[in-house]
């Protein structure tokens, strides 16, 4: 998929400068995602590796809401009917799509207002950042439905960002946490007033943006490979991340820039 003509039909697809808007775009519904939007999203963030015009990503809701998870009638009533080896391939499918967000090298931030429950409360854990709302509902309500709470890698990255026991807690119970909660549980990184939710998250995406892009991409990847990794591993990790990255033209520019008294400007190289 070639980002530069990237026409979905599932979601509205929009950049500003070297950010990227990735919208559900369902509002009549609450942005509930179906089969073919789990596709085309994961297919999406598949590619941004290969996107030079893109250094940063925002995945907001249309309107009032962020995503109501799996679309009811769309999604879950054919569940009900499916074999095993469908169900086996719809279940990869949605952890394909939390794989694609992790390894898309590029810092990926969720602007959650609203509600924002099941897979949607996936795609905002798979993301690096999260600003939220006061009235922001997140749920991972798969037991609330007879479903098991490890789904979409769950269990190992809700953990780290929470903590085991509050992850156990909303996991087993299925129970909604909302705005305050989630800010003060480490879930969100900042709460913003609803008027200004989208203005601030595109503004922290830009400002990454026009940092030095290669050590982000750099960072991202050392925090997902440094999970499976023992201390001296990752340390010797981040030692050649860290040379690899002091070859780069940024880090002289950040250097002359310092001499000169200025601002650097990064680009990425």
């Amino acid at each position: 998929m070639k980002l530069a003509s990237l026409k979905p039909r599932h979601f509205r697809w929009e950049v500003e400068g070297s950010v990227a808007l990735v919208t559900l775009d369902r509002p009549d519904r609450k942005n509930p995602l179906t089969f073919d939007s789990y596709a085309e999203l994961r297919d999406t963030f598949r590619s941004l590796p290969e996107a030079e015009a893109v250094d940063a990503v925002v995945i907001p809701g249309a309107r009032q809401h962020s995503c109501s998870g799996g679309d009811v009638h769309e999604i879950i009533g054919p569940l009900v009917a499916m074999d095993m080896k469908g169900l086996l391939r719809f279940t990869r499918l949605t952890g394909d799509l939390i794989l694609s967000i992790r390894r898309c090298q590029k810092p990926v931030i969720a602007a959650i207002d609203g509600v924002c429950v099941g897979a949607g409360a996936a795609i905002a854990m798979a993301s690096d950042l999260r600003l939220g709302t006061a009235r922001a509902k997140v749920a991972f309500l798969f037991t609330r439905v007879g479903l098991a709470g490890c789904d979409m890698g769950a269990c190992a990255i809700l953990p780290r960002i929470v903590g085991q026991g509050r992850a156990a807690e909303l996991l087993f119970t299925g129970r909604s946490m909302g705005g305050e909660e989630a800010e003060r549980w480490g879930f969100f990184n900042r709460l913003c007033a609803p008027e200004a939710l989208q203005k601030e998250a595109r503004e922290m995406a830009a400002a990454l943006a026009s940092g030095p892009t290669f050590a982000h991409m750099m960072t991202k990847t050392e925090l997902d490979q440094e999970w499976a990794m023992s201390l001296e591993a990752a340390i010797e990790s981040e030692a050649q991340a860290q040379a690899i990255c002091m070859r780069t033209a940024d880090f002289e520019r950040a250097y002359r820039a310092f001499v000169a008294k200025e601002k650097p400007r990064f680009e990425g190289n």
